[in-house]
């Protein structure tokens, strides 16, 4: 029950408890980002930015480890101007990508290393031994 004199504002109890106006979701490999717009009681926007990346506890139970970064619009431009400048640096002067050999499964590598160090020796089967004897 409302008391008198207080007015209830349309929208305002449901606009602060989902304060999340939109939101972009890229999946990058381990990682997850999150760019929310979200208002301020003012109703000015903001950015937030959230990496999150799944992580293990010792006994095995997961969870999400996440960093958040606040950008607010009066470094919107300064932001923008500065992650496209950098893009474009990693593009122009990356250098070549090294071509390497896919990982193995450990079980695979163990015995690639027990051949290469036994490659080298000759190899006695029991047998040779016996008809060596008579």
């Amino acid at each position: 029950m409302m008391e008198e004199g207080t007015e209830k504002k349309e929208g305002f109890e449901n606009h602060h408890q989902q304060e999340e106006i939109y939101s972009k979701v890229v999946r990058a490999g381990k990682r997850t980002y999150f760019f929310d717009v979200k208002a301020t009681r003012n109703d000015d926007y903001y950015l937030t930015i959230t990496e999150s990346k799944k992580r293990f506890n010792r006994d095995g139970k997961s969870f999400y480890e996440k960093h958040k970064v606040f950008l607010y619009k009066e470094d919107f431009d300064k932001f923008a101007d500065a992650l496209t400048e950098t893009v474009e640096y990693i593009k122009e002067n990356r250098p070549e990508p090294v071509e390497r050999e896919p990982r193995k499964p450990a079980e695979r590598q163990d015995e690639e290393k027990e051949t290469a160090l036994t490659e080298n020796y000759t190899n006695v089967e029991f047998d040779d031994l016996e008809d060596r004897k008579e």
